[in-house]
């Protein structure tokens, strides 16, 4: 099957708040046990991140497990972003081949979808491919998903480069939504967003808006 490439050059390639929906895919204890290209602990940083980014915007988000069973519940901090939402759990390695997760990308009513998973390689790669065929625009978040390797990571993103995807990593995505400082009220949750979760720029942040607040009290 021929699929026609999607724009990937000026505005209408861009994410906003209105045009995306965003898949988290198995970010559960036994995949994350597997993740080697990533620390663990800075990849469950960026994707409650990129989670708390997307319920900011209003971007429709959809968790997902395998078997958790066995593989375990969603991240506590993941699941309590969305703390009502019951993840839908799937037996089908690929997410696209579970019919309740394609029907709920479909209702989104969005033409872009964003994806993170554990494993790149597999979890994340197979239903990339898999929804760039029934014509999304697929991005994929890559410091929010880890691979069992490095090897194994980067052949993913290859792999998903090479079928039309794009990569992006979370800040990106926050960037994009965000789009103009000017926009006070959204940048006030983005700015809350970044000193949670934004390692050094939240330190930089954090400065800043103390220096601010010395000289607001130094002019009153």
């Amino acid at each position: 099957m021929t699929i026609a490439p999607f724009p990937k050059a000026g505005l209408e390639a861009m994410l906003t708040s209105d045009n995306c929906a965003l898949i988290l895919i198995d970010h559960q204890p036994f995949q994350a046990n597997g993740v080697k290209n990533i620390d663990v602990g800075l990849m469950i940083n960026n994707v409650v991140a990129l989670a708390k980014t997307a319920k900011a915007f209003g971007v429709p988000t959809l968790l997902t497990t395998v078997i958790k069973d066995r593989g375990g519940d969603i991240f506590k901090p993941l699941q309590d972003v969305f703390p009502d939402q019951v993840p839908i759990d799937r037996t089908a390695i690929n997410t696209w081949e579970d019919a309740a997760c394609v029907e709920w990308a479909r209702k989104t009513g969005k033409k872009k979808l964003v994806f993170a998973a554990l494993w790149t390689e597999v979890c994340l790669a197979f239903p990339v491919i898999h929804s760039l065929a029934d014509g999304y625009e697929v991005y994929f978040v890559t410091d929010a998903s880890g691979g069992t390797t490095q090897e194994s990571h980067e052949m993913g993103i290859q792999r998903m480069i090479q079928a039309g995807a794009v990569p992006l990593t979370t800040i990106v995505f926050m960037s994009e939504l965000q789009r103009d400082w000017a926009r006070a009220d959204d940048a006030a949750k983005t700015a809350e967003i970044i000193l949670e979760h934004g390692g050094a720029s939240a330190t930089a942040l954090a400065w800043e808006l103390q220096l601010m607040a010395g000289a607001h009290a130094k002019a009153a």
